[in-house]
């Protein structure tokens, strides 16, 4: 499962993912944020909406790991897709400012964590078990990936190489826990093993650029070396 160490790497990669996103939201109008965004279903209304109310939902479990009283992450599935309903009705400028406040709040709260309570066990809602270090991870993945999703000029070959590692890291690891992964071996274009999913022989290989694109279900995997083809994989969370 994926960690980041707190300090100020980590802190400059979460900020930094945080200035592109914010750089593209203000470049969009109101038509401009009621155009479909790349996930289904979804506009780049409701994709904002769910980065600014992502982060006070990520600060309740930094606030159960500082104080041991757990505070979940959303009062549920119904509550969590309300409040990204409501916010992608607001205005555009409304809800950029939103991702801003949210985002320069999750940041003062991440930076000022006491050192003990990184290491606090905290379920977030996806109902995996894991230390508060994951958080970062989580929120790291959602600013960069989610940044492709707009549909507003970022790729994910445009993410910056260390956030792009620990991101593709992160879904790898996914895969590893995931039921109906076939067999396959995943290498970067330097050859180095990535990942191992059972105790096939297939082996998918690419730039890191292109392997997180298509496992992260944001790329076809057309750029992809797969001589015996690619395996399917389950959807993408």
């Amino acid at each position: 499962m994926t960690e980041i160490t707190p300090g100020p790497a980590a802190f400059h990669l979460l900020s930094g993912a945080v200035g592109r996103l914010l750089a593209a939201v203000d470049g969009l109008d109101d038509p401009g944020v009621r155009a479909p965004s790349r996930l289904p279903g979804w506009t780049r209304a409701h994709v904002l909406s769910h980065l600014a109310a992502q982060a006070p939902a990520l600060e309740r479990l930094l606030a159960w790991a500082r104080t041991g009283v757990r505070t979940e992450q959303y009062a549920g599935r119904e509550a969590r897709d309300a409040e990204i309903e409501a916010g992608a009705r607001l205005p555009a400028t409304e809800l950029a400012a939103r991702v801003r406040t949210s985002a320069a709040h999750w940041q003062r709260t991440v930076e000022t964590l006491p050192d003990a309570a990184w290491d606090a066990v905290v379920v977030p809602f996806t109902g995996e078990v894991c230390t508060a270090r994951r958080i970062l991870v989580i929120r790291l993945r959602e600013l960069t990936l989610h940044l492709v999703d707009l549909d507003v000029g970022h790729e994910v070959a445009d993410i910056p190489p260390a956030a792009r590692d620990i991101v593709l890291d992160d879904v790898l690891g996914h895969y590893a826990r995931a039921a109906g992964v076939p067999s396959f071996i995943v290498r970067d274009a330097d050859g180095v093993e990535l990942a191992r999913f059972g105790d096939g022989t297939r082996v998918v290989s690419g730039t890191r650029a292109d392997l997180l694109a298509w496992c992260s279900g944001r790329g076809t995997g057309d750029a992809l070396d797969a001589p015996d083809g690619l395996p399917a994989l389950p959807p993408w969370i």
